[in-house]
């Protein structure tokens, strides 16, 4: 049986209600970690994430690539067999396989070595394999279009390693030992619920195995796994390279907490929009082809151009005050980073989506070298400003390395699927936007002192300067919202 065709919009309003609770979860985190812990610890604990997110995207071996990409939508039973063994199953053994290797050689090594691995690194090794297993799973249900059961498990999943991550930094210890215990429990219970949810929707047979298959799989996905460690290299190795460079976990931590911040600006903007687009897009590729990939990126990029220009504005005006609200006036310093990188992420889904194509024509190796060397570019200028600018030269390195990806992107995108915000959108936009800018800027929010007041009166200024004007002279913006869109005459 044909899975139901659900459209982008119905799957990008449910991808934006789960990331939404998980933006809200970080905005309750954030301002609760960022306060009890202090700045070497919040730096620990971004050196060591950063480490696991590494270990994680090698550790998937590109898995979930190759599922959203060659997941059958025929409804064949034996098809679905077939991919369940070969693109699922086996390829999460493999993965299962050679962390239990690394992590028994690195257990021999503190043994016998003279190696002392730290708690919080024992912690990191636990959660790699029971993410790894659970991110192949979830790209199925995802790959299956079925946002409604990925929102339920994203929203889940964030409740609880937020419950558990708080409760034992409040009631145990204010570590980022306490972080990362928090984080394991949550991550195995989460491995338990997709290893039942494989158990009823996966078949897996002996007979069904397919060697050159898995290989196919994984000739598509390794590539795809390198460009996913090049980015794991490029969004968070600055971390290591601060640590290594000042010595200091302060620094780190001055850095990770507005970084953090940022972060959470690329989730609602970028990572919801990808969940959502990426498997229509595939879809409708297979089955009409360029033009109708760049229709699609039409509709999208309509809204996105609006909130990625406004987003940005906002940043500029209150971004310091934001982080200090959140985060309180101690970590005031964090607050320029939040603004620099935070504008970056608001802006770069821009670029990112019109230039979206090399992997629908399986030109992963491109992608690939693009993505290694935006990283290249990202270590280097880091080894370069770092020491002339302290943290802030991780920053600007950054926003470098990220501008550079974006236009290489679209540059290399076939031009039959290139497709970039009409100028009617981009002029009215940019125009609002820019209003915005200098009135903000400009009269300094008034005078306004105070982090929540100067919150306020630049939301107030948000939907008078931009908001409600682009909403009265777009009615194509009218119509993209839902709920602003006019009932059908009868």
């Amino acid at each position: 049986m044909v899975t139901p065709v659900t459209g982008i919009g119905t799957h990008y309003m449910r991808y934006s209600v789960a990331n939404l609770v998980v933006l809200l979860g970080g905005l309750v985190s954030f301002p609760v970690l960022t306060r009890l812990l202090d700045n070497a610890e919040y730096g620990i604990m971004g050196y060591f994430n950063t480490w696991m997110m590494i270990a994680i995207a090698v550790a998937k071996f590109g898995g979930q690539h190759a599922v959203l990409r060659f997941h059958p939508h025929d409804g064949d039973p034996r098809g679905m067999v077939h991919f369940s063994t070969n693109l699922v199953v086996l390829p999460m053994m493999l993965s299962v396989s050679v962390w239990g290797v690394v992590a028994a050689s690195l257990l021999v090594w503190q043994t016998f070595g003279n190696a002392e691995y730290s708690p919080v690194f024992w912690c990191v090794v636990l959660i790699v394999p029971a993410t790894v297993v659970a991110s192949i799973v979830q790209m199925v249900i995802r790959a299956r279009e079925q946002s409604g059961v990925v929102m339920a498990t994203k929203v889940t999943a964030r409740v609880m390693e937020l419950s558990l991550v708080l409760g034992l930094v409040i009631l145990l210890q204010q570590s980022a030992l306490s972080v990362f215990g928090g984080k394991l429990a949550a991550a195995l219970l989460m491995l338990a619920y997709f290893a039942y949810w494989a158990s009823r929707n996966l078949e897996f047979s002996r007979d069904a195995i397919d060697l050159p298959a898995m290989a196919n799989a994984l000739r598509y996905g390794m590539p795809l796994m390198a460009n996913e460690f090049a980015y794991q290299l490029l969004a968070t190795f600055d971390r290591v390279l601060l640590k290594e460079l000042t010595g200091e976990y302060a620094i780190v931590g001055i850095y990770t907490i507005g970084y953090a911040l940022a972060m959470q600006v690329n989730l609602f903007m970028n990572a919801t929009l990808w969940e959502a687009f990426v498997p229509v897009a595939n879809r409708i590729h297979s089955i009409d082809g360029d033009a109708a990939v760049r229709a699609l990126k039409d509709r999208v990029l309509l809204p996105m151009a609006y909130a990625s220009l406004g987003v940005a504005v906002m940043i500029i005006a209150v971004g310091e005050d934001l982080l200090v609200a959140l985060s309180g006036p101690g970590k005031s310093e964090s607050g320029r980073v939040f603004v620099v990188v935070g504008t970056v992420m608001a802006l770069y889904p821009l670029l990112d989506v019109a230039g979206y194509g090399l992997l629908l024509r399986k030109r992963s190796m491109a992608v690939f070298g693009l993505t290694m060397g935006a990283a290249a570019l990202n270590v280097g200028a880091n080894l370069v400003l770092i020491p002339m600018y302290g943290y802030m030269g991780a920053a600007g390195a950054t926003v470098l390395s990220y501008t550079a990806l974006a236009i290489a992107s679209c540059t290399c995108c076939p031009r039959g699927l290139r497709q970039f915000p009409d100028l009617r959108t981009l002029g009215t936009a940019g125009a609002f936007a820019l209003l915005l800018l200098v009135v903000t800027t400009s009269t300094d929010l008034f005078g306004v002192d105070g982090a929540w007041a100067r919150l306020m009166v630049g939301g107030v200024l948000f939907l008078v300067l931009f908001a409600l004007p682009a909403l009265m002279l777009d009615p194509r913006l009218r119509a993209a919202l839902p709920g602003l869109r006019r009932p059908a005459a009868a």
